[in-house]
């Protein structure tokens, strides 16, 4: 007998979220794509076993924000999921992160920032700009004392916006090569080797057009009046 589950989410963007979401854009709508070069783009997603249904691209932490539809999520009993962490720009990408348990400011501190972030972002050079969501673990405190007591540049991002983070177009693409592989994952453990190889072996010029689509997002939300993108 399976055990089911059905995850329901529809969400809009109240005035204040639209606001900030459009005056994001107007900063960065004219930003080169030298600027949006120096952009680690960061998030976390969950990969499920279920071949049945998309990834939970929509599957977030408490107080993030999900795109106008409903979404349901079906895990037959014994299947399990993944979630993972990674970060990427032009040029770079930090190793895959597997987050066990509930992801906390200070497992975020001293297992994804300081090995895997903060070293990236040393490599990118003095320009580097560090991009995350306000899920709550981010933005703990002993987070932002950390960033910055390390000299990060951290972008400050609009809440309910990940149409305009391109990771999330990456996690599709990862997605998508993971359940190309035949025979397909077999346990909770397998996927996440999985992950790890197909996330290092994602071909670097995939990177370009979506650090290019930048500007384009933002024209998008410009003329949506802050509302949401294609993306």
């Amino acid at each position: 007998m399976g055990l089911t589950s059905v995850l329901v989410a529809q969400s809009r963007l109240i005035p204040a979220q639209r606001a900030a979401r459009r005056a994001f854009c107007r900063r960065h709508v004219r930003w080169t794509r030298q600027q949006w070069s120096q952009v680690l783009f960061s998030d976390e997603s969950r990969f499920t076993l279920n071949h049945n249904d998309d990834r939970l691209r929509v599957w977030r932490r408490q107080g993030e924000c999900y795109i106008d539809a409903t979404v349901q999520e079906k895990v037959a009993f014994g299947g399990g999921s993944v979630m993972v962490w990674g970060a990427f720009s032009l040029h770079h990408r930090t190793p895959l992160f597997h987050v066990q348990g509930k992801l906390t400011g200070l497992q975020y501190r001293y297992e994804i920032l300081r090995p895997l972030a903060v070293p990236t972002l040393q490599q990118m050079g003095p320009q580097s700009v560090y991009q995350d969501d306000n899920a709550r673990p981010h933005r703990a405190r002993v987070v932002n004392d950390f960033l910055q007591q390390s000299g990060v540049n951290r972008m400050e991002w609009p809440a309910c916006s990940p149409d305009l983070n391109p990771i999330e177009n990456l996690w599709d693409e990862l997605d998508h090569k993971v359940r190309s592989n035949h025979p397909p994952p077999r346990d909770v453990q397998h996927l996440y080797q999985m992950l790890q190889a197909e996330w290092q072996a994602l071909p670097q010029r995939i990177f370009t057009p979506l650090v290019n689509s930048m500007r384009t997002r933002c024209v998008e939300c410009q003329n949506s009046q802050g509302g949401y993108t294609h993306y």
